[in-house]
């Protein structure tokens, strides 16, 4: 049965989550070992965000870290960190994806996965993320 973008936003979230606590293995390892034994359907839409979301990890950090009120990103939980890299890769390469909708699934994911009291935290440096992008669409 295929994911719904939902539910590969959630596993794609899983692997970025898994691998901040794998940091000497190879992206691919990480990938290919646990679509296996998850048994995770490999979408485009995993594949392209998760690679993305490593290979850009820099640029995303920075991003996150001037709209965190000054809190570097490795003071943020690893969970809080991977939703938040998440939705702001969504937000800067997936144009298919309106950034409202990129903001309200990386809250619902908080729901499940982070504490209650990270969810205005996240909600305000996303919304700070997309009103910087929004900023340079609009120059």
């Amino acid at each position: 049965m295929a994911l719904n973008r939902r539910e590969a936003r959630a596993a794609t979230f899983e692997l970025l989550f898994e691998t901040e606590f794998k940091t000497d293995e190879a992206k691919e390892d990480i990938f290919a070992l646990s679509t296996e034994n998850r048994e995770i359907e490999e979408t485009p839409y995993i594949r392209t965000v998760y690679f993305g979301v490593c290979q850009c990890c820099t640029e995303l950090d920075e991003l996150i870290g001037r709209h965190s009120n000054n809190w570097k990103t490795n003071r943020i939980s690893k969970v809080s960190r991977s939703i938040l890299r998440l939705a702001a890769y969504e937000m800067l390469y997936l144009a298919d994806i309106p950034k409202n909708v990129s903001i309200n699934e990386a809250l619902e994911l908080c729901k499940t996965y982070d504490d209650e009291k990270a969810k205005p935290f996240i909600n305000g440096v996303l919304n700070g993320i997309k009103e910087e992008i929004e900023g340079k669409e609009n120059v």
